[in-house]
Formats: C-alpha cells, sequence, structure tokens
C-alpha cells in the first residue's frame, strides 16, 4: 500500500474521531462516578454520616441537621409548585409538575425545602447541550447523600429547551444532581429514561448566561473532576475554577 494511501486512509480515521466527539454525542447528564467522598464525618458507603449532636462536621453541622438524614426527607410535593432561584447571574423560576415524574418531584421539593441548593455551583456547563449542578459545598452533606437513590419515573416530557431533569448513572440511581437543557434536540436523553419533572417559567436567559468556558468534566475535557468536588468540597473549584457560577439561595415560592 502506497505511503500516500496510507496517509489518506489516517486522515479519514482522524475525522471519524472527531464526528464521534461531536455535540450530538456529549456524555449523558450523570453524577459523580462511583467513589464514596472522603471525609471524616461524612458517610461511606458502608457506614452511616454521623449522628450525634456532639458529632460536628467542618461545615459547622452537627449529626442532627436534616441534611444528613436523607431518609426524612420523604414529604410528597404538591402538584404544581415554583422554585426561584438567586443566582451569581440573576433569577430564574422552575415550575414542577408533579404528574410529570412524581418521585423527581418530590425528590427536588424536599431538597429545596432543606436549603441543599444555596450555595451550590453549577459544575457542568456545556453550550448547545446542558448545565448541571446538585454537588453539595461540604463533603459531608455529599457522602449522606451518596447513595440515596430514588426510584426512577417514566419519561413523559422530551428533554427540550429549559424543562429540569435530574441526572443518574443508570436505573435508580437518582439522588441531588440537575440538569437544565440548552436546547430541544435531546430525545436521546429521552430514551436513556432522563425524565423531566419541571420547567423554567421565568429567567432562561440566565440559565444561558451561566460560565461555560471549562467546558466538559474531567478527565474528558478541560472541567471539574466531580469526584474532587465530592471528596474535597469547594476549595478545590475555588482554587481550579473561580469563575464557575453558583446558586446563592433557591426557595419554594408562596
Amino acid at each position: 500500500m502506497s505511503r500516500s494511501l496510507l496517509g489518506r486512509l489516517s486522515l479519514l480515521a482522524s475525522l471519524a474521531v472527531l464526528v464521534a466527539c461531536s455535540r450530538d454525542d456529549a456524555p449523558a447528564p450523570r453524577p459523580a462516578p462511583s467513589a464514596a467522598p472522603a471525609n471524616a464525618a461524612a458517610a461511606s458507603p458502608s457506614a452511616a454520616p454521623a449522628t450525634s449532636a456532639s458529632a460536628v462536621t467542618a461545615g459547622g453541622r452537627d449529626g442532627n441537621d436534616p441534611l444528613f438524614h436523607p431518609e426524612k426527607a420523604i414529604e410528597e410535593a404538591p402538584d404544581v409548585f415554583k422554585v426561584k432561584f438567586s443566582t451569581t447571574k440573576g433569577d430564574f423560576v422552575v415550575q414542577v409538575t408533579r404528574a410529570w415524574a412524581p418521585n423527581g418531584a418530590d425528590r427536588f421539593y424536599n431538597l429545596v425545602k432543606l436549603g441543599f441548593y444555596d450555595g451550590v455551583r453549577f459544575h457542568r456547563a456545556i453550550d448547545d447541550f446542558m448545565v448541571q449542578f446538585g454537588i453539595h459545598p461540604e463533603p459531608s452533606v455529599n457522602g449522606a447523600w451518596y447513595r440515596a437513590y430514588f426510584p426512577d419515573d417514566p419519561v413523559v416530557k422530551s428533554n427540550r429547551r429549559g424543562f429540569v431533569t435530574f441526572a443518574h448513572a443508570g436505573k435508580d440511581t437518582r439522588t441531588t444532581q440537575i440538569f437544565i437543557s440548552y436546547v430541544d434536540k435531546q430525545a436521546r436523553l429521552d430514551t436513556q429514561g432522563f425524565a423531566p419533572f419541571g420547567q423554567v417559567v421565568e429567567g432562561m436567559k440566565v440559565v444561558d448566561s451561566f460560565y461555560k468556558g471549562y467546558g466538559e468534566l474531567a478527565p474528558k475535557g478541560k472541567g471539574p473532576n466531580a469526584s474532587k468536588i465530592q471528596r474535597e468540597g469547594y476549595r478545590y473549584l475555588d482554587e481550579n475554577f473561580p469563575k464557575l457560577d453558583a446558586i446563592k439561595d433557591a426557595k419554594i415560592l408562596p
């Protein structure tokens, strides 16, 4: 085989790789890989989080804090409710319709009531795809929710622009991480079991404006390593990814 032919074949192979890595084939929204957050007061997969009132975490919480007890966060959500997110770029409002995904709506409702998302960063933001959040600033809290899985919902709404959905890493593995779609062409997410439970009804321009300069998560991209966020907390983000936007607080509207 001539060198010129080999060269052309090599070029074609390189182009095929570039096509395979296009936006349409971006990895699905998934929680951090299965590595337990390492922290003295955090739960490991085989140990429950501290529950003694005298056991104080690095974040100043004791073991009786409701954020350490996902097993108690089981209140049923209203049929329809709204949550206002105040962020570093402005405010946006999510309207949740429980009938779309009852299990997802209930978990989201309880997380917001607990204040779980207050201070949380938008750790994964990809142009023409989605923005993802839901890793708590404190490793000990992440430890408590590490395997607080809840059952999947059937997909009854499509993952279109502005729709809000829990990330997962397989069947019945949803916990706290959520993403908001930036575009309508997300049918592949529907087929992979990502069930929207709400929609941004105000402030989508704010959601569009979140910092995307870091791109995909490590190791595939130059963004944060999700496992390191869980283990090391936001010191890791402050030192390496200071431009990420954040939620100031999230409140259920009356």
